[in-house]
């Protein structure tokens, strides 16, 4: 039995992609467990390794602490960015499933490589007791292995981490379930990420390296079967050629064009496809934003015939379809808009960075035996968007609707995840002030002696879980947003908009700390001796400003649909 529908959504017709040769229906929410099967697997192996990596690098291969956490922040920003690469290569020639099996199994042999750097002593530099200058580093083939399995997980993560997510919207008809779906992407994702970061960092810092790598392998096996599982369910929508050709020959045509006289031509026709054209009055033209890349589809006197009944016309790189304008336009409204997600993505990444500091210096004692690992402190931000998403979607966004008469667009949940991202920043100045000013109370001025500060770690909680609660918001309302507004030829760049936005601010978010460091006296070495609050208070003024940015490029905005 097929089940097309959850609670909430919407039955559509199914198109020709959504049936198979027998005419049975495919896609739907029947689709969901091999998708989420797929990214439990994954995410879980990915986010478990990146996030002990460091200490793999210095316990394992010797390696010093600054070079191992640089080698760990490009794998990081890599698995960001390389998915955009991954969009590019589905969207235009093989589709999302080919390219998620071919990354999931290169996946596989990621872990394989990690799992055999760990088990045979032969691919590891000999232990050292405690790092110090005469501990011998990895030969270059043992360094080899390393870094080409580390290579071979950003590769595999580019084909599936958000192909996945273009693959599972595909599976419905209705915004709706699109939307929906989304949420509940983000759920299974940093379900993931929780277990990764506890479970698989336990297994290999604190029990064996061995076993720990060898548990990533498994998982990414399952989730290699459970793509595969499912193929017989997905609608699997055709790769139509590269969409970025397109674009390109619209620039060019409307740069050719550019000192064509247009009042020359009196009522000016374009170019509609298969002979056909519309005239400037009719349907059919295409619209005035942008006007000047109307010129690509505007039929001038040089070009060559292009009549009614299909006649030969001139070359793409001259004259285009008034579809191939309004796509490229469509991309390039959307871009202020994206652009205004940056920041957000910055102060998370200037968060992480610094909450983990600020839990080394805290009391992370849970009992007479039980210590928090510091890297760990940053579940709870995790842990807040998984528990906040269904109550987003289940009472938060209903109420909405019942007030309004309408759902919330994307566009309204990355707004309000703006003001509770704000919202977090001030929560942070305000814990870390507290925090200076117990250590100030027990110490005085000796506070810089005073590393460890006599308060609880827990307190760290409250300005993580408002910012995982912002980031169930925007993060899955961005995604919804770019995939609804892009052209159909880039669904997949749509959904690696979203990890775009990541690699920026991951990466931005290190040059930020950089500049307030060489400026003002915030960040020493001890942040006991520090302002760390007052980086907090900067970062929520930018993100207040930010916001403003962001409405205004809504209200310029106007949307394709």
């Amino acid at each position: 039995m097929e089940i097309e529908s959850l609670p909430g959504s919407q039955l559509k017709p199914v198109d020709r992609e959504g049936q198979d040769k027998a005419g049975r229906k495919k896609g739907g929410w029947i689709t969901l467990p091999f998708i989420a099967g797929s990214i439990l697997g994954l995410g879980l192996a990915i986010n478990g390794t990146t996030s002990n990596l460091l200490v793999y690098l210095i316990k394992e291969y010797n390696v010093e602490g600054i070079d191992a956490a640089q080698i760990t922040n490009i794998v990081r920003g890599s698995l960001n960015l390389v998915p955009v690469a991954g969009a590019v290569v589905s969207d235009s020639y093989f589709g999302c499933f080919p390219v998620i099996l071919a990354g999931t199994a290169v996946n596989v042999l990621s872990f394989v490589l990690f799992t055999l750097s760990a088990a045979l002593p032969s691919l590891r530099p000999p232990h050292c007791a405690a790092p110090s200058a005469a501990c011998q580093h990895g030969t270059p083939g043992q360094l080899a292995v390393l870094y080409a399995a580390m290579c071979l997980l950003a590769i595999g993560t580019g084909g599936t981490r958000f192909n996945v997510a273009t693959m599972g919207a595909d599976q419905f008809g209705s915004a709706r379930d699109q939307d929906t779906f989304f949420n509940w992407y983000f759920v299974f994702l940093y379900a993931s990420f929780i277990v990764g970061e506890t479970a698989i960092v336990y297994l290999q810092d604190g029990v064996s390296w061995v076993l720990g790598f060898g548990v990533c392998l498994a998982t990414t096996v399952a989730s290699l079967v459970m793509v595969l599982l499912g193929a017989r369910y997905y609608r699997m929508p055709a790769a139509k050629g590269s969409p970025y050709t397109e674009l390109a020959r619209v620039v060019v045509a409307a740069v050719r064009k550019a000192r064509v006289n247009v009042d020359a031509f009196g009522l000016v026709q374009y170019y509609v496809g298969d002979g056909a054209v519309a005239d400037s009055n009719s349907d059919g033209a295409p619209s005035k934003r942008l006007r000047f890349l109307n010129r690509a589809a505007m039929i001038t006197a040089s070009d060559s015939s292009t009549d009614r009944s299909g006649g030969r016309r001139s070359s793409g790189w001259r004259l285009c379809t008034v579809q191939q304008v309004e796509d490229l336009k469509s991309l390039l409204v959307v871009l202020p808009l994206w652009s205004s997600g940056i920041l957000v993505s910055v102060s998370i990444g200037v968060m992480i960075g610094m909450v983990i500091l600020q839990a080394l210096a805290m009391d992370r004692s849970l009992g007479p035996r039980f210590k928090i690992p510091a890297g760990s402190i940053t579940v709870s931000s995790l842990a807040a968007f998984i528990a906040v998403t269904p109550v987003l979607e289940r009472a938060v966004f209903p109420l909405w609707q019942r007030v309004t008469g309408a759902l919330p667009t994307p566009l309204h949940r990355v707004g309000l995840g703006h003001v509770v991202n704000v919202a977090g920043m001030v929560a942070a100045a305000l814990v870390e002030r507290r925090r200076l000013s117990v250590v100030r109370a027990h110490h005085g001025a000796d506070e810089a002696l005073a590393w460890v500060t006599p308060m609880s770690v827990l307190w760290l909680l409250i300005p993580l879980g408002v910012v995982g609660i912002g980031e169930a918001l925007h993060f899955p309302g961005n995604m919804a947003f770019y995939y609804q507004e892009f052209p159909k030829t880039l669904r997949s760049t749509a959904t690696a908009m979203a990890p775009l936005l990541i690699a920026l601010g991951f990466y931005l978010s290190t040059v930020f700390v950089d500049v307030v460091r060489l400026v003002t006296a915030w960040l020493p070495g001890n942040i006991n001796q520090g302002r760390l609050d007052n980086v907090y208070w900067a970062v929520a003024i930018a993100a207040t400003i930010n916001f403003v940015y962001f409405l205004v490029c809504v209200g310029m905005y106007k949307s394709r649909n």
